[in-house]
């Protein structure tokens, strides 16, 4: 089987927006993250594991709302009580997962063919969200992420960097399209380079 990008059919290279008189470099960079490994992680109620003697990649999986931690090829994002996104392009990391998450104490699921990731890079990225998220995103920092709707799709937002901002934001396959021409439509005003 053929693994086929979330927005292969939609996204193409260019330059878009109001980019007039504008230099290249400051304009917002948009692309998608793609074959990436995407496992959820959830803790069992009845569960009496101590979760904070579990790692991987040297990684902590902390019970703390919008924390992440990482490294720089792997994110553990905090996505509810004793529930994390764990994001890496280390795909192995699979057999490490299953290895330390017990199926007595936690589910794992591999989500990495169900979600369509698009990260906005630039010093509007946040004027972006703020366009179609009711969240008060002055509030978000480096290593936090959150979940909230964008223009009425579920998503979940992940701030890589602060300074310009980089963003990462994924929601589920089968909405990809919707929320790419979402952020696209809102990227119109400031101008936008899809890379």
């Amino acid at each position: 089987m053929t693994q086929r990008s979330a927005l292969k059919s939609i996204y193409e290279k260019g330059i878009f927006g109001d980019c007039e008189n504008k230099n290249e470099v400051d304009l917002l960079k948009l692309s998608e993250s793609k074959n990436l490994l995407i496992v959820q992680i959830v803790q069992y109620k009845n569960s009496n594991a101590s979760i904070e003697q579990l790692k991987i990649d040297n990684l902590n999986f902390k019970d703390i709302a919008l924390n992440v931690d990482s490294n720089n090829d792997t994110r553990i994002l905090w996505n509810g009580p004793k529930n994390w996104f764990l994001i890496s392009s280390k795909k192995e990391l699979i057999n490490e997962i299953i290895e330390i998450f017990d199926e007595k104490n936690f589910a794992v699921t591999d989500l990495s063919h169900s979600r369509a990731m698009i990260e906005i890079e630039g010093e509007k990225a946040i004027e972006v969200l703020k366009k179609g998220c009711p969240f008060n995103f002055n509030e978000l920092n480096k290593s936090n992420c959150l979940n909230s709707t964008f223009n009425g799709i579920s998503i979940t937002v992940d701030v890589l960097k602060d300074d310009p901002y980089k963003i990462r934001v994924i929601t589920l396959r089968s909405f990809g399209e919707s929320l790419y021409h979402s952020i696209t439509d809102s990227c119109l005003e400031f101008g936008y380079k899809n890379l």
